[in-house]
């Protein structure tokens, strides 16, 4: 048989079975392009093949086998992307949830008291001993300037000196976190 025959035969078939292939094909993948191509491809594969096949085989049972495998092969595909989109759905969802438990657990005040309270605590270590008793009266007793001088023997004006003296090592302690407290909180 020679190649306009061949073409002539292709293209009756084509013009007989297109349609129907690709409603064959559409029952099943429940997608229009989908079951185009799948035809499409369908019939190429055919026209490649034809050479190799029996002179008994029926076009249109082999053309709807390759449709069938195809069909078949595009439904196992979307099989496993559905798998795939279902297991990254559920990662987001679990990491989602995991945001937002561990934020809900998150308290800032703890965080930062704990931090503060750590430099507070070095810094007071740091200091000379007499300002350090001094501050720890003023500020973790509550004694007021004249009780601290009279427990220290000394004018409520070198009680001022030793407070301010601890609290500027304060200030320059916790400076990177005034910032912070004075963006969140004013």
């Amino acid at each position: 048989m020679d190649t306009a025959d061949k073409l002539q035969i292709f293209n009756r078939l084509y013009t007989d079975y297109q349609k129907r292939f690709i409603r064959f094909a559409f029952t099943y993948v429940r997608d229009l392009a989908a079951a185009e191509d799948i035809t499409a491809d369908a019939f190429v594969h055919f026209w490649e093949n034809s050479d190799s096949l029996t002179p008994d085989t029926s076009a249109p049972a082999y053309i709807l086998g390759v449709i069938r495998n195809k069909s078949l092969a595009y439904l196992q595909h979307e099989q496993v992307r559905e798998v795939v989109e279902e297991k990254l759905r559920d990662h987001a969802e679990w990491e989602l949830r995991t945001r937002v438990e561990m934020l809900e657990a998150c308290n800032p005040e703890e965080l930062f008291a704990t931090e503060i309270q750590t430099i507070v605590d070095r810094t007071l270590a740091s200091l000379p001993e007499q300002t350090r008793r001094i501050f720890v009266m003023s500020r973790y007793q509550n004694l007021s300037y004249r009780e601290i001088a009279e427990q220290s023997d000394m004018t409520v004006k070198g009680v001022e000196f030793h407070v301010s003296k601890a609290l500027k090592a304060l200030r320059i302690s916790l400076k990177d976190y005034m910032s912070v407290f004075l963006y969140l909180f004013l």
